[in-house]
């Protein structure tokens, strides 16, 4: 089954108890430094593992409330896949809930849920009073439909039950991409003795290895993943989703500091001039003017630039999504569709925020011909358009695919006649790079499937597909192993699935011992012993004996006569010929016995395998022969 990452993130204001529950969740205090705990406060990220089972692990970021580290809340709120919104049942929303709703609305934050805490504080009927206040701020927010929890941290209220549904709403999730390039935006910088450098973060996307070099950018140190952590524990690899920790080579803790990414590609852009579409807030307090200074967040980073419009010089109120231009005074590692903040360094305030349009931005004039152009960068080129479709639905009809990408049939078809974009199935449209990712993985897959289980002719196709079918079309599935069977690099038996090439084995450490087992078997002929017998003479073990047995009967080393006895594949053979020799078309059992010599133990179970191998067919006390 295919192990699934997520992060969730404790949003809310101040004192509303997001470490409490944090801590009544994990068994964790989230707030480390001496002057959070002076001051109950949390003043960095907190983090903790808050479920893990064969299926999913999901961990948690207390992100800080008060308005004075609202940059770490940022920080922490980028990369997480569910958000849960803490409001005190005694004081309702207040000021920095309302900024987080809209950090997490600009950061594209999709899936929520709303914990009303402290219930032990207040009656039933004040916590009615509180829902009714949510609600209404809530409307127009992606936690317009959340569901709410009523919980209380100290006697346990409803701990259970948060905890049970935010396991079960992120295993109806799609996690991040874990087959892209590797990026983490780094949150926090320090030294281990005897170990160096570390940094830790939220792995974005992509996956990361022991030993895998690596480079940090925007400086382009070249590095290398000397050991990973995820909470505290050795890991060979960290996945997207996944807060890890990162032992790095090659580098010092002062060439490093927050907002810097760790990547494996180079095909991130570095850039310091981002064309970019942004929303502001519903109730701004001052003017945002042309070419006034900004601070942006994204990702990690926080730096200083300017916004520049092309279309007005100020803006007054919200008034839909404006496209824009920043330019920064520090290069910053993007890509198109990064999410980000916009706050004013003076006096302090978020006042918007939206997503990467171009990371590489040029100088423009002002007018509506620059507007008109960055309109057609925002929606994409037709095969952008196609491609983030399919990237985003797997695999497309063509009447949903015109749906989705807002072109006109014939400019549909012209494009998808590219060989990136492939038809299956006579009507459905995915892409090559799929095609190949699922491929791989499914190759991935057969291999480990092989080296744990060598005996076995493969993975039943259905247990195969099962994990992925949470992620992708089932006809997409099928049709990437009907492909890889014709083009050579799968196989199938029966229901089973497997690599062309591979062949089942006794594994090595037990060949020897199954080979003298064998050999003593059918030395004893037709006159055998307990069939464990035979195992627990070779030293093989009870644990092995179950898949052994299946492999060495579909090798015909073996024919089972019943649960006790088992003739060696040759011997039983054998016998078959020297029965059918030396009778006609028909025998009784006691023709048999004088031809075999067997007492009853073994005729009887001998003579019900001919029968069920189709060698023989029962007709009252007489078997016919059939083949």
């Amino acid at each position: 089954m295919e192990k699934r990452y997520f992060t969730i993130g404790m949003a809310g204001h101040i004192d509303h108890g997001k470490t409490s529950l944090t801590k009544a969740l994990t068994n964790v205090d989230t707030d480390r430094l001496k002057e959070e705990k002076e001051r109950q406060i949390s003043i960095e990220l907190g983090f903790a593992p808050l479920y893990e089972d064969d299926e999913i692990q999901i961990s948690v970021i207390d992100v800080p409330g008060h308005e004075r580290f609202i940059r770490q809340m940022i920080a922490g709120v980028a990369g997480i896949d569910l958000v849960v919104l803490v409001v005190a049942a005694d004081e309702g929303v207040m000021p920095q809930t309302r900024e987080h709703l809209d950090i997490l609305k600009f950061l594209g934050v999709k899936n929520g849920l709303v914990a009303i805490s402290k219930i032990d504080r207040v009656d039933e009927e004040f916590i009615e009073l509180v829902k009714d206040d949510i609600f209404e701020e809530l409307t127009g927010t992606v936690f317009e439909d959340a569901p709410f929890v009523l919980v209380d941290s100290l006697s346990n209220k409803g701990i259970n039950e948060i905890k049970e549904l935010i396991i079960q709403t992120l295993k109806d999730q799609e996690m991040r991409d874990v087959k892209g390039a590797f990026r983490l935006p780094i949150d926090q910088v320090f030294t281990v003795k005897g170990q160096g450098t570390v940094v830790r973060g939220t792995v974005y996307e992509g996956s990361v290895e022991e030993g895998q070099p690596l480079k940090i950018m925007p400086k382009g140190l070249e590095v290398r993943a000397r050991q990973i952590q995820v909470h505290h524990k050795p890991a060979e690899k960290a996945y997207a989703g996944q807060r890890t920790a990162i032992n790095l080579s090659n580098v010092s803790k002062e060439d490093l500091e927050r907002g810097a990414v760790l990547v494996s590609s180079e095909h991130f852009i570095v850039t310091k001039t981002l064309d970019v579409a942004i929303r502001m807030v519903e109730d701004l307090e001052h003017l945002v003017k042309q070419r006034m200074p900004i601070k942006l967040h994204i990702g990690t980073a926080e730096v200083m630039g300017r916004i520049v419009f092309f279309d007005r010089n100020e803006i007054k109120e919200e008034n839909g999504e404006v496209l824009c231009q920043l330019r920064l005074e520090e290069e910053i590692l993007t890509k198109r569709g990064d999410r980000f903040i916009l706050r004013r360094p003076s006096p302090q305030e978020t006042i918007g925020g939206g997503w990467v349009i171009d990371p590489r931005g040029n100088k423009y004039r002002f007018g509506n011909d620059t507007i008109e152009e960055l309109e057609k960068k925002k929606a994409g080129t037709p095969k952008e358009r196609i491609t983030a479709a399919l990237i985003e639905a797997k695999s497309l009809p063509l009447n949903e695919l015109i749906k989705r990408t807002a072109l006109d049939e014939a400019t549909l078809m012209e494009h998808l006649a590219d060989a990136e974009f492939v038809l299956y199935n006579g009507k459905e449209r995915t892409l090559q790079l799929l095609i190949e990712s699922l491929e791989e993985d499914i190759f991935d897959r057969l291999q480990d499937y092989h080296l744990a289980h060598s005996m076995k002719p493969g993975v039943n196709k259905a247990e195969l597909l099962q994990t992925m079918q949470k992620r992708f079309p089932k006809s997409l599935l099928d049709y990437v192993v009907e492909n890889g069977i014709a083009n050579g690099i799968f196989k199938r038996k029966e229901q089973f699935v497997s690599l062309a090439g591979f062949v089942p084995n006794v594994p090595k450490s037990w060949a020897k011992r199954t080979e003298n087992m064998l050999e003593e078997l059918k030395s004893d002929g037709l006159m055998v012993r307990y069939l464990k017998d035979y195992f627990s003479g070779a030293g093989i073990p009870e644990t092995l004996e179950f898949d052994l047995k299946r492999f060495l009967e579909d090798q015909e080393l073996l024919v089972q006569l019943d649960d006790q006895f088992a003739y060696h594949g040759e011997v039983f053979n054998g016998a078959v010929d020297k029965l059918r020799s030396q009778t006609g078309t028909e025998f009784e059992v006691g023709d048999a016995k004088d031809v075999l010599g067997l007492s009853r133990k073994y005729m009887i179970p001998f003579l019900e395998k001919l029968d069920a191998k189709g060698f023989t067919k029962r007709v009252e006390n007489k078997r016919v022969w059939k083949l």
